[in-house]
């Protein structure tokens, strides 16, 4: 099996090629002088903790948090239409009346009075044909909004551990770039005392300042886009961007996935959030075309009105007394009916309307599904490719390795170039690179894959391991 830390084990005969060099690869490693604030500021991320980093700390899935506790709360709202509504009102809190009459054959008269008309209603619908379909409607749109902040989470949850793989990439690359620094660094000063001794010649001398140079330039390079993938990773989990941040996983594989192309297609369409919302959405559609469908049917509801009125004060009398009170109260109880029978047919065409929209989400479905198959077959065809890609590259690494000493031999004894040990440096290199890249991407098709089908990823490469038939994965013979 490939041991998980497999970059260690490629570098490990890389520095069985010549003794390396303490002073000089000291110097590189402490290039970047991390002051004592710096180093007590610095965070650890672990892989493994990605997902409870983001969903405490991003604000995307803050905001969508809101949104589902927003449609809780329209979804409770829509259950009330199930109970009586109870109003209370009031004319005047008091209400002062005042005023006076003059008649001409009668006696004038004169009003001054305190007046309070409290009134209390109570509404209780006993059939509504469109509260029904109304509290489903807002049930659904809840589910859909709990399913977006899945749908959301994944994805971001995807998004970061692809720079965390990024970065884990560029510092891969960093050591490379050191490594063949190193290198050339060895030939540049073997060709030196070739020089010196009689035996070597100055293009030679030329020919490795010129690759150390260029193997200079590439780790810079390699540094500038390790610094990048770090702000990228800090960003998504929003890390303060002056923090310093650790990884202390090295470079490996993520695992193995045993699931059949079957299995992961069934699996992907069946735990898709996006396609489960288009249903509910198409299901919402269906509810609102017949609540426009019901709008033209009869509701029928009971009520209850107690009115009542308290007064203190006269009214048309000649004279005013004050002390002079009186009081009156209703109560009506009644059994109401109401319907809207013609609207010019705007319900009618309301709810053809909304049926329409209900069908085009079928089709919608049609196409995010083959869209899916399409997705898990490319990711699952992707990693098959970059796991036959890690094997070789491996093998690439050490036919290169070996290469490279025997080449520095015969440049020793002086039955080759320098050119030689060049070239077989830098197929080294590129050889290492390659295989930096194909755990990339492996462990990036391996994040795809559990993201699109929502299985988990094996720890080990055999279904069952008391069976050998059942090794389906290339990887199991390393």
């Amino acid at each position: 099996m490939l041991n998980k830390n497999i970059y260690i084990s490629l570098l490990i005969p890389l520095f069985l090629i010549f003794p390396a060099n303490q002073g000089r690869s000291k110097d590189l490693v402490n290039e970047e002088d991390f002051n004592i604030e710096k180093m007590v500021n610095k965070r650890l991320v672990k892989f493994k903790e990605i997902s409870e980093i983001l969903e405490n700390k991003n604000f995307e899935l803050k905001s969508l948090k809101k949104m589902v506790q927003s449609a809780s709360f329209n979804y409770t709202s829509s259950l009330g239409k199930k109970y009586p509504s109870i109003d209370l009102s009031a004319s005047g809190l008091p209400q002062y009346l005042y005023g006076k009459t003059y008649n001409s054959n009668k006696v004038n008269t004169k009003s001054s009075q305190f007046k309070l008309n409290p009134a209390l209603t109570i509404r209780w619908d006993l059939i509504n044909p469109t509260r029904v379909p109304d509290i489903d409607s807002a049930q659904k749109n809840l589910k859909i909004a709990i399913n977006n902040y899945e749908i959301k989470k994944n994805d971001l949850i995807q998004e970061a551990k692809s720079r965390y793989h990024s970065y884990q990439k560029s510092i891969a690359e960093v050591n490379n770039a050191t490594f063949a620094v190193d290198l050339s660094d060895k030939s540049l000063r073997d060709a030196q005392a070739k020089l010196e001794a009689g035996i070597g010649t100055e293009f030679d001398v030329l020919e490795a300042k010129a690759q150390l140079a260029r193997d200079k330039q590439s780790l810079e390079e390699k540094k500038t886009k390790k610094e990048i993938d770090k702000i990228s990773l800090k960003e998504i989990l929003n890390i303060n961007l002056e923090t310093e941040i650790e990884i202390i996983e090295e470079q490996k594989l993520l695992g193995f996935w045993n699931h059949s192309l079957k299995n992961n297609i069934e699996k992907g369409i069946a735990n898709s959030f996006s396609l489960k919302n288009l249903n509910l959405q198409s299901y919402i559609k269906n509810n609102q075309a017949k609540i426009f469908e019901n709008s033209n049917k009869p509701i029928i509801y009971l009520s209850n009105a107690l009115t009542s009125s308290f007064s203190r004060g006269s009214t048309l009398a000649t004279e005013i007394d004050p002390k002079k009170s009186a009081s009156t109260y209703s109560n009506t109880i009644s059994l109401n009916f109401s319907w809207n029978i013609f609207d010019g047919n705007q319900n009618k065409n309301s709810a053809k309307a909304k049926e329409s929209e209900s069908e085009a989400d079928i089709f919608k479905y049609k196409n995010l599904e083959n869209v899916l198959k399409k997705n898990i077959s490319e990711t699952y065809l992707n990693l098959r490719k970059f796991e036959k890609q890690i094997i070789s590259t491996k093998k690439e690494v050490l036919s290169t390795t070996e290469s490279l000493r025997l080449a520095r031999l015969r440049y020793e004894v002086g039955i080759s170039t320098l050119k030689d040990v060049l070239t077989r440096q830098k197929e080294l290199s590129n050889a290492s690179s390659k295989n930096i890249n194909s755990i990339y991407n492996y462990n990036i098709n391996l994040d795809r894959l559990e993201r699109l089908t929502f299985q988990s990823i094996n720890t080990d490469c055999l279904i069952n391991k008391s069976d050998n038939k059942n090794q389906i994965n290339p990887l199991c013979d390393y």
